[in-house]
């Protein structure tokens, strides 16, 4: 029995690929802005959040302030 070739070069994760297709089809500054607004959509979901879970907090207290 004969044992399977080693790769020599790695495989590429995903995001690596989604990377490298970016970078062919958009300039840099295309990268640049799509990457901010992700980055912002993802500072709105963790604001959203927090928010949610401020309110719950405070309900939480005024319930037992009002038993």
């Amino acid at each position: 029995m004969q044992a399977a070739p080693v790769r020599a070069t790695a495989i590429p994760s995903f995001t690596g690929a989604l990377r490298a297709v970016e970078s062919l089809l958009m300039s840099g500054g295309q990268r640049t802005a799509r990457r901010n607004a992700w980055t912002s959509v993802l500072e709105d979901r963790r604001r959203a959040k927090d928010r949610t879970e401020a309110e719950r907090l405070l309900d939480e207290a005024l319930a037992a302030r009002t038993s």
